[in-house]
């Protein structure tokens, strides 16, 4: 893109005074990465732009803070469902990795904080932490059917925002095991800021783990190797006692999908998070 047409996109953003409404959340996603994607260009080619690109990011960085700040009582209030749902419609394409708006919005409001110093170091065969892309998580409650009497166990929970969102989304109860206690630390002031009295977060080996008041249980490729057959012949019992759902994104999707006691109806790709449910147990 060249400069001329650069500033002619930003004078038409700068213009458009209805991406400061709280529904054009996913334009002001775009229109603030475009800032950044451009934004060494500008101050080479037109150095006296980057005022007025600045004054944008501003301005819309001031209409997303609003909108968290809105959500955030939206959610304490117990109005979680219905407007997580509006953004679940409003997702675009589910498979593929990476991020996109609907992380952006999900981190504003969730509010999750650097989890800081004090990081143990990894066992053989753990995977270092990504969060889980938004869209999969809505797309993991929505196919494996989680409502208000399940407990989700997210294997590997990270910051936390899985079981938070479930909860939101849901009403279900949410339980996060995590490796790392700084973030098991920043996953619970997050929880209490939004009055998430229905999540909890442990800071332990998934080995370790109860897992038997789980009905769902999600695993981001948190470990894999001897780690995860363990914890997979841990769901195996717990699945010979009760119907349960096992969800999986990332490579170790593959590895859950041999086994015997397992099967799916869906998708098993491991761009896309895969719903499994005990053999003899129906899809409802």
């Amino acid at each position: 893109m060249t400069a001329d047409r650069m500033l002619d996109r930003l004078d038409r953003l700068a213009r458009d005074a209805t991406l400061e409404a709280a529904e054009r959340w996913h334009a002001r996603a775009e229109a603030l990465d475009w800032i950044d994607r451009v934004w060494h260009v500008l101050a080479h080619e037109a150095p006296d732009a980057t005022v007025r690109a600045q004054a944008l990011r501003h301005r819309l960085e001031r209409a997303d803070d609003m909108l968290h700040r809105r959500l955030r009582a939206v959610v304490r209030a117990g109005y979680g469902p219905a407007v997580f749902q509006r953004w679940q419609q409003e997702t675009g394409l589910i498979d593929g990795e990476g991020y996109d708006a609907l992380d952006e919005l999900l981190a504003g409001v969730l509010q999750l904080a650097d989890p800081g110093p004090g990081s143990r170091p990894l066992e053989p065969e753990m995977v270092f932490y990504q969060p889980t892309p938004a869209r999969h998580a809505l797309d993991m409650l929505v196919r494996s059917r989680v409502g208000p009497r399940d407990v989700l166990v997210d294997l590997g929970s990270g910051l936390g925002h899985v079981p938070m969102l479930a909860s939101i989304c849901t009403g279900a109860r949410a339980i996060g095991v995590e490796w790392q206690p700084p973030h098991v630390e920043a996953a619970r002031r997050a929880a209490r800021r939004l009055k998430l009295e229905r999540v909890g977060f442990l800071a332990q080996d998934a080995r370790d783990a109860d897992l038997s008041r789980g009905t769902v249980f999600f695993l981001y490729t948190p470990f894999l190797g001897t780690v995860l057959r363990e914890v997979l012949d841990a769901l195996r019992l717990e699945g010979m006692r009760r119907p349960i759902r096992v969800c999986t994104y990332g490579p170790c999707t593959r590895i859950v999908g041999d086994e015997a006691w397992l099967h799916t109806d869906g998708p098993t790709t491991a761009d896309r998070v895969a719903v499994f449910r005990c053999v003899g147990q129906g899809s409802d």
